[in-house]
């Protein structure tokens, strides 16, 4: 597999967004890479893929460049690898927050939550309590669809259809985590690092996020506790705790994830339908092609 994928992000103070914006895109071209970078006033946060070396030259450039005053000297990455290229192009974007909660008070770069890495969290949910004998209950903070695809074991999943709606539910479901150790997860670590800082804001003790995501729990223990496959917002659609890609697909007429039993079905057209979208799927006609 020669396509190396890459993904990361920081909270970080930026003001030079839209001066950076079509320097950081002509290295990318330059380099031969495709995916999104998303740059806001709050930080970076990144999707790109391409060979190997070229990958590798683009990180010197963000940690090392002087443009960037040393914002990203210490990025984190998070790698797989691939047969094929995830992504159809290379797209660096000016947005408000590299991840939409609408809570602008929210400043990650001014203190974290606390954060438990992959190891700890497995000998925590192994024993079913942490160091401290609290229980620990792990907190979903995707998009229903993508819990759909895979979770950890008894994960508390709100049905959520967008993370801007995540402070409301933690106001209605605070009985959920009173007495206990919370662990928020999520994909690569953005969005359960805004999660666990808003519930501690909110005054909810005991909260942690996992250190890199699902995606770093799988590159470092594997897939126990985990159900499932893991949802990403490329074109391989779904990972498995090896970091593999898997059959599940993604309908790009109406976005459902299609696992690969119901590839079988005949209103399913890569590429066009699915079981959730084709107009026959409700009259239950067999002959839809």
């Amino acid at each position: 597999m020669s396509i190396l994928n890459l993904s990361a992000y920081k909270f970080v103070t930026i003001e030079d967004g839209p001066a950076w914006r079509p320097l950081v895109t002509e290295r990318c071209n330059a380099l031969g890479l495709k995916g999104t970078i998303l740059l806001a006033p709050e930080g970076i946060n990144l999707f790109i893929a391409g060979p190997v070396a070229e990958v590798r030259a683009f990180i010197d450039y963000l940690r090392g460049d002087a443009l960037f005053g040393g914002r990203f000297a210490d990025l984190q990455f998070k790698e797989s690898l691939s047969e094929k290229q995830p992504f159809r192009r290379m797209l660096v974007k000016l947005k408000r927050e590299i991840i939409t909660m609408k809570k602008p008070a929210i400043k990650p770069e001014l203190g974290r939550a606390p954060s438990v890495d992959a190891t700890t969290l497995k000998v925590w949910l192994d024993r079913g309590h942490d160091d401290t004998g609290r229980p620990v209950v792990m907190l979903d903070t995707r998009n229903a669809f993508e819990v759909d695809v895979g979770t950890f074991e008894h994960a508390l999943d709100y049905r959520i259809t967008k993370f801007s709606e995540f402070p409301e539910v933690i106001e209605q479901n605070r009985a959920d985590l009173e007495g206990k150790t919370v662990v928020s997860f999520c994909t690569g670590g953005i969005r359960c690092e805004k999660a666990a800082i808003h519930m501690k804001e909110v005054g909810i003790d005991h909260v942690y996020q996992l250190e890199g995501g699902i995606l770093k729990y799988f590159e470092e223990v594997g897939g126990a506790h985990y159900t499932g496959e893991c949802f990403v917002f490329d074109y391989r659609t779904a990972l498995n705790p090896d970091l593999e890609p898997t059959a599940t697909a993604q309908c790009f007429g109406c976005r459902a994830v299609v696992p690969a039993e119901a590839q079988k079905s005949p209103y399913y057209t890569p590429g066009k339908t699915c079981p959730a979208c084709h107009p026959d799927a409700k009259t239950g006609n067999s002959q839809a092609a």
